[in-house]
């Protein structure tokens, strides 16, 4: 089958502000198994320009597919262009198949195929071992009843569901399909040929508020040394200098970790790794952090969310202010920038509570800092607790973590904006902050920090002005569950687990007695 795979541009400020991209790697995930099962594959990355929707459809056409997939990594926020090209694609040819996957419409595949005929399927939960089936199911006629992990219209035109799928259990058994781009097109950390790319999947962690969690159902990792060959044969064979870590927690499993810090010092390539983690394991590895550094690790997001012990609490964090400012401390000490992300709107803060963060994010004293707004996902825990705060949001494209979506008791939108506003360049411009930036021994790391501060200006600037010229916030104010629907935690996780097995042998012998 010829399949056509898209992925649509994002609206995001932080996607339109850069002049690098990364590669799509949720969708490349798809296309290596499909290559293997024989099918014609092709990308189209709207990423770049980016592409009007027009212009999609028109490339689109003059590839004639059978199928085309569509997926974004920003799955709630890119929604409504994932639409728009599918309804497009339908008003050019209704027979071509769409096959749409991610985070959003996994979770909110009812209302997608209730409101739109534009998708003719959903693959629910990760897609490499489904998309292969449904691919096959179209081909061969073969009812799409059978294909567990998907969502489909039934003959009566109703939505419906098949059973989970199961989480893949060896993710080196699905290979990425690299060859669907050019590599020379995709760079980041200031024009640095870059890609991205998974050590492991979900978190164990149980954080009320996190949309992957669920997701991905289980923790699991690659191999540690087939996974540092796969980074060095891409340097070798397509010049990558930076790989950007997807993963929700990479750390997780200290031993895991620690043998695959182990295999990239033995390939001994030139690459560098950003990504994220979370404090209590940087304190946890502190013996371990002189290989981060040798291994290529340049930077680590880590995710504080907020420096207020209640809150943390409230949000089922884990850690504490203790382990945050002593994780970017190690981090310091060994060579690697630390970036602090900062979560407002879990709960009914005053200026005080803002006050009182500011100055412990600048004790904690990161290198960098991302400011987000709370944005609750149906599937979550958070969302039952949040269910009755008012929305002033309804574009679902700002719902990207970076725009205000739900109403402040004691904040008016503007006056939470200009503090937020506020607060990031306060802890930016310190005098601190700007002398690492200007004067930091290490070349890498004063590129890495001059480029990030270089961006972040543009971004920062251009928020303001969306902000001012641009965002609306509706006036009379749903409740997030009038607005999104019922709490759907009991159907938080997307996928089922393999049966231990010590119980599938046990299962096998009362078979055979």
């Amino acid at each position: 089958m010829k399949i056509c795979i898209v992925n649509p541009p994002h609206t995001a400020i932080g996607s339109r502000v850069p002049d690098d991209h990364l590669p799509p790697l949720g969708l490349l995930s798809l296309g290596g198994p499909l290559i293997d099962a024989g099918h014609d594959v092709s990308l189209i990355d709207a990423e770049f320009g980016p592409m009007s929707i027009t212009a999609i459809v028109s490339q689109i056409v003059l590839s004639a597919p059978d199928a085309v997939l569509i997926g974004h990594s920003g799955s709630t926020s890119a929604h409504p262009t994932a639409l728009a090209i599918a309804q497009a694609v339908k008003a050019q040819d209704d027979t071509v198949l769409v096959i749409y996957g991610g985070v959003f419409p996994t979770y909110h595949w009812r209302e997608i195929l209730t409101e739109t005929n534009a998708f003719d399927v959903i693959v629910r939960g990760e897609g490499e071992a489904t998309i292969t089936l449904v691919i096959d199911a179209l081909e061969t006629g073969r009812p799409l009843s059978m294909v567990n992990g998907i969502a489909y219209r039934g003959e009566d035109g109703s939505a419906k569901a098949t059973a989970p799928a199961q989480a893949i259990a060896d993710l080196d058994s699905c290979r990425v399909g690299w060859e669907l781009i050019d590599h020379a097109r995709y760079s980041y950390w200031g024009g640095k040929r870059a890609v991205v790319m998974q050590f492991s999947r979900g978190c164990p962690h149980l954080c009320n508020y996190c949309g992957q969690r669920g997701f991905w159902t289980r923790w699991r990792h690659r191999d540690p040394v087939l996974f540092a060959r796969e980074i060095a044969r891409l340097h070798r064979d397509h010049g990558i200098e930076l790989v950007n870590l997807a993963d929700e927690n990479p750390t997780s499993s200290k031993k895991a970790w620690k043998a695959f810090l182990e295999a990239m010092i033995a390939e001994n390539v030139p690459v560098l790794i950003v990504g994220s983690t979370r404090a209590d394991d940087i304190v946890r590895d502190a013996d371990t952090l002189h290989l981060y550094r040798k291994a290529g690790v340049i930077r680590w997001l880590i995710g504080m969310e907020n420096t207020d012990e209640a809150t943390l609490a409230l949000i089922r964090k884990g850690g504490g202010t203790s382990s945050d400012r002593q994780a970017i401390q190690l981090l310091r000490q060994h060579g690697i920038l630390s970036m602090a992300t900062w979560v407002v709107g879990f709960e009914e803060d005053r200026p005080k509570d803002l006050w009182r963060g500011f100055r412990q994010l600048l004790s904690y004293d990161p290198d960098q800092i991302q400011a987000l707004y709370v944005t609750p996902h149906r599937w979550t825990p958070f969302f039952r607790i949040a269910k009755d705060r008012q929305v002033i949001q309804a574009d679902i494209r700002k719902w990207d973590y970076k725009h205000q979506v739900l109403a402040m008791a004691h904040f008016r939108p503007w006056l939470l904006f200009a503090c937020v506003k506020a607060i990031e360049l306060a802890v930016q411009a310190r005098p601190r902050a700007i002398a690492r930036i200007l004067f930091h021994p290490d070349p890498e790391q004063r590129h890495s920090m001059r480029w990030y501060t270089k961006m972040g200006r543009r971004v920062w600037l251009r928020e303001i002005v969306q902000f001012i010229v641009q965002d609306r916030f509706l006036a009379q104010r749903p409740s997030l569950e009038a607005f999104w629907g019922d709490p759907q935690d009991a159907e938080e996780e997307s996928m089922t687990l393999p049966a231990p097995r010590r119980k599938q042998v046990k299962q096998n012998a009362a078979h055979t007695g």
